[in-house]
């Protein structure tokens, strides 16, 4: 029983990261109908960033977590600005927006290799105090918890943001309807570089938490959980917040009662998607997905 709840505190702590993470993905996804690929890369070089500036910059992680974020946000703008608005226009643009976005990542991850070089980094020891607590059998550090708590206070907020904010609201209209956002006065192409630069800025605070309580940094960590990412909006419902953030828990648990169960890691990731697929197969939109196109 201890080692069952053991991996359930694991299982929603990954899980929130994967949330966070799938959100961005989500989000863009739920404005534009449009996967944007290089949501992977930044993942990548927001928790390189925070790196750097506390090394060598000599930051506390608290003050390089907003920093490194907001460098995140910006790198949004750029690939809006480089990968999607030059093709928003064409008629092929779903297809050629998502290959523009797939090169972008690849020159960010190039960029990272230059900066930071081809190897494993880590976080100093002293970058954040970890505390461990037993509680009934159970080990919970404090790390778990500030992450965990940081990833709902993000998801909260932007939930919050988006149904009651007026940049939320223009949001959820040029989501629902591009076309009526821009009758009722919306400017929808700032709209949409806002939305990359939140969807950018909450997928770097996600690689940020991913390096501190992992403590290694790559320059293709991102890779690792770009599919994992995918597989969470598909789960919880294509272009659904809730949905990502339920999908990301539900897949954390997933590997981790795996590992619980068979004894082994090597069936974590065989599990998780299987159990996708047959998720898929009895609801076909994901858990939270919507059943209706909208409008064009």
């Amino acid at each position: 029983m201890n080692l069952f709840a053991q991996q359930l505190i694991n299982g929603i702590f990954i899980g929130s990261v994967y949330g966070l993470f799938a959100i961005g993905y989500t989000l863009v996804f739920g404005v534009l109908d449009i996967l944007n690929l290089a949501h992977a890369a930044v993942f990548t070089l927001g928790g390189l960033v925070a790196l750097w500036l506390v090394q060598s910059a000599g930051m506390s992680i608290w003050a390089a977590f907003p920093l490194a974020t907001l460098f995140s946000g910006i790198l949004g703008l750029i690939i809006n600005a480089v990968a999607f608005v030059p093709l928003r226009h064409r008629p092929d643009t779903y297809f050629s927006g998502l290959i523009s976005s797939i090169a972008l990542a690849i020159v960010f991850e190039s960029a990272a290799i230059g900066i930071f070089g081809a190897r494993t980094v880590r976080f100093p020891i002293s970058t954040i105090a970890v505390h461990i607590w037993q509680i009934a059998g159970v080990t919970i550090t404090s790390l778990q918890v500030e992450i965990v708590m940081i990833a709902a206070c993000l998801m909260a907020g932007l939930t919050r943001f988006l149904r009651r904010s007026r940049s939320g609201k223009a949001i959820r209209a040029v989501a629902e309807n591009e076309r009526a956002a821009r009758l009722l006065g919306v400017h929808v192409d700032g709209i949409i570089a806002f939305t990359f630069f939140i969807s950018s800025a909450l997928g770097g605070a996600a690689g940020i938490l991913f390096g501190l309580y992992f403590g290694a940094l790559s320059p293709d960590m991102g890779r690792s959980i770009e599919l994992k990412g995918l597989a969470v909006i598909v789960l919880g419902g294509m272009g659904s917040i809730p949905g990502a953030i339920i999908g990301g828990i539900a897949f954390g648990l997933s590997e981790v009662l795996t590992v619980a169960i068979s004894g082994t890691s090597n069936l974590r990731d065989a599990v998780a998607f299987t159990v996708l697929f047959a998720i898929l197969l009895l609801r076909p939109s994901g858990l939270f997905g919507r059943r209706q196109i909208r409008e064009t």
